[in-house]
C-alpha cells in the first residue's frame, strides 16, 4: 500500500472518529459545518501529502510542493471563513473550528507516512 493510501486511510479514520465525536453536541447547522470541513480538509491535505511525498528527493519540487501545500491550506481556510461569515451561516463558527482543527490534525500525521525508506533530500 503507498504512503498517500495509507496516509488517506489514516486520516479518515482520525476525521471521522473526531466528527462522529463532535456531532451530538452540535446543531444541525453545526453537524452540516463539520461535515463539510471534514470533507474539505481530506481532499485538501491527501492532496498535499502526495505532492509532497512525490517530490521528497527532489529538493526545489519538494519545497515548492511543501509551500504550494501550504498557500492552499490557507487559502482554503479564508475562503470557507469569507463564504460562512459572509452568508450569515449558523454553523460558521464550528465549522471553522472543525476546519482549523482537521488541518492541524492531520498535518501533525504527516511524518509518521511520509518517511517510506530512504530519501536524498534529509540525510540521517
Amino acid at each position: 500500500m503507498s504512503p498517500t493510501l495509507k496516509y488517506a486511510v489514516a486520516g479518515l479514520g482520525i476525521v471521522s472518529t473526531a466528527t462522529v465525536v463532535a456531532l451530538p453536541f452540535l446543531t444541525p447547522a453545526g453537524r452540516r459545518g463539520v461535515v463539510m470541513a471534514a470533507l474539505i480538509t481530506l481532499t485538501v491535505q491527501i492532496a498535499a501529502f502526495w505532492g509532497i511525498f512525490r517530490f521528497k528527493n527532489e529538493l526545489s519540487s519538494f519545497l515548492a510542493a511543501w509551500i504550494g501545500g501550504t498557500l492552499v491550506r490557507l487559502a482554503v481556510v479564508a475562503v470557507v471563513a469569507a463564504g460562512v461569515v459572509r452568508n450569515g451561516a449558523d454553523g460558521a463558527v464550528p465549522t471553522l473550528l472543525a476546519l482549523a482543527g482537521f488541518f492541524f490534525g492531520l498535518l501533525l500525521l504527516e511524518p509518521v507516512y511520509f518517511r517510506d525508506g530512504p530519501t536524498q533530500t534529509v540525510e540521517a
